[in-house]
């Protein structure tokens, strides 16, 4: 037996999965700032549902046959599933859902992929999409919402822009080498050209030229004119001609996310408008936009930042133990606790000594512990240590819930 999760899976322990919480707890009250609305599907697609969806990336799908002889798959990210639900419950379907249809999902996909850091084979996407209107105001509020998203995290960010129309002519399989001219510069992109069977070097020279020289359509200005009538910043936006996407499903606006610092690296998320997606479920078009955040690049671009602030445990209080015959004091205090909504835990082992306890605490980062001693019962008051500071104060145990209520320990 491995010890260990397999390559490209991670193990989240407490002090790492509470940061992840506080950062998706902020992406999703943007989420809900604007409208929208939870989803959930489930981890396991068809796999005809999934493919002819993604391009020269299907091939990093995970598929496997079932016991039961069905054909599925992990799914690759969540705006195919998207499109799946929408087909199944929307207007062309059961008619369940509301037209436009704003939805956020916050859930894992998966990639059979070169691991590398901050790209892992499972990781989160945090998306948010709107369904049913094809126009510049919908794409601009899409901008807005991944604007806002890296706002509230503290990341300043450049949103780089293109229209997939510009390039409309040129066929998927040079698209996805045209995306990799960051990675592997013009001489690598022309090598992989002409491997695919675009003309010679020159020809492929002449491609990379035309596309860097494209301008900005009607639609992609209208839509950018709108972003900045909405207040935001001219200078958060970019047009980047370069900007491809791999994906074969967009049909107008894409997006990449980069920090303002270092505009070469990673991008931190992305997305786009993806209108013929639907009708390729129903028969017919249905207009759909989103975005998505890459979750496990943007926490490690705010632990670079030193700007991600979570707390090592929810647990405000630890109650200890002072002996076996005072433990139903303790269970009353840590009740009463509660029962006021303080999140608190007593220590379990009835025999331990008290300093062992109070250690505990100390390491897990319990700010706060309350100690009940006999002379505490008999004055019916309890002790609150301060492990911060090591400083400690009796109260009557009114006082103490009052105390917690109104001024909530935190402890980084």
């Amino acid at each position: 037996m491995k010890l260990q999760a397999p390559k490209g899976f991670k193990d989240y322990l407490p002090e790492e999965a509470l940061k992840r919480k506080v950062v998706t707890d902020k992406i999703k009250a943007v989420f809900s700032k604007f409208g929208f609305d939870p989803l959930e599907t489930p981890t396991l697609e068809f796999e005809e549902t999934l493919t002819g969806k993604y391009g020269e990336d299907e091939k990093l799908i995970y598929k496997f046959e079932t016991p039961g002889g069905d054909k599925v798959a992990l799914k690759y990210d969540q705006t195919v599933p998207l499109t799946r639900v929408v087909a199944q419950y929307g207007p062309r379907g059961a008619q369940l859902l509301p037209i436009p249809f704003k939805r956020y999902q916050i859930q894992s996909a998966y990639r059979g992929e070169n691991t590398q850091k901050g790209r892992y084979r499972e990781f989160t996407q945090c998306d948010a999409d709107i369904v049913g209107i094809n126009s510049a105001l919908v794409d601009a509020e899409v901008l807005a919402v991944a604007y806002e998203i890296y706002k509230e995290l503290g990341l300043k960010v450049v949103i780089k822009v293109n229209d997939r129309s510009l390039i409309s002519d040129i066929e998927p399989k040079y698209l996805a080498a045209l995306d990799k001219l960051n990675k592997i510069g013009n001489g690598g992109v022309m090598d992989e050209l002409v491997a695919k069977g675009y003309g010679d070097h020159k020809d492929s020279s002449d491609l990379i030229e035309k596309v860097k020289n494209l301008q900005p359509s009607e639609s992609l200005l209208e839509i950018m004119n709108i972003y900045k009538r909405m207040g935001y910043p001219a200078e958060s936006l970019e047009f980047d001609p370069l900007l491809i996407r791999g994906l074969d499903y967009y049909t107008g606006l894409i997006i990449e996310t980069k920090l303002e610092s270092n505009p070469v690296s990673s991008s931190l998320g992305g997305g786009g408008r993806y209108d013929k997606m639907i009708g390729s479920f129903t028969g017919t078009d249905l207009p759909a936009v989103g975005y998505s955040v890459g979750l496990d690049r943007t926490i490690e671009a705010m632990e670079e930042a030193g700007i991600i602030v979570a707390p090592k445990t929810q647990t405000q209080v630890l109650v200890t133990i002072f002996s076996k015959e005072l433990a139903d004091k303790s269970l009353e205090v840590a009740s009463r606790l509660r029962s006021k909504n303080i999140n608190c835990e007593i220590y379990l082992d009835s025999e331990a000594k008290l300093d062992k306890q109070l250690k505990y605490a100390d390491t897990k980062g319990i700010p706060y512990a309350v100690v009940i001693g006999p002379d505490d019962v008999e004055k019916n008051t309890v002790v609150l240590k301060k492990l911060v500071d090591r400083t400690q104060e009796s109260y009557s145990l009114a006082d103490l819930v009052q105390l917690l209520i109104g001024f909530p320990p935190t402890r980084e």
